[in-house]
């Protein structure tokens, strides 16, 4: 699997420079030569993170780490309840 080379910071980062460059007269394609990725690497870059700020890219990721606990106890509870049932249906 290849490994992401930006953070979803860094993006945005360079999305806000590439803006400001494309005000001022440049290409696409010269601003994905200077980022050094593909311009279908930027159009997807502005499709995903298009508007958002540095910290805005960080709420995700921590909501799926909040997200993941509950999921986890759930998973735990249901494995307690099947062992449950089964002890005691006696077929143990």
């Amino acid at each position: 699997m290849k490994s992401k080379r930006h953070t979803p910071e860094q993006v945005i980062r360079k999305l806000a420079e590439g803006d400001r460059m494309l005000n001022e007269g440049a290409t696409v394609a010269e601003i994905a030569r200077n980022f050094a990725v593909t311009e279908t690497t930027w159009y997807r870059w502005k499709n995903q993170y298009g508007g958002m700020k540095a910290n805005d890219a960080k709420k995700p990721k921590e909501l799926e780490k909040e997200n993941s606990r509950p999921r986890t106890i759930v998973a735990d509870l249901n494995l307690d309840v099947a062992m449950l049932k089964e002890i005691a249906s006696g077929s143990f």
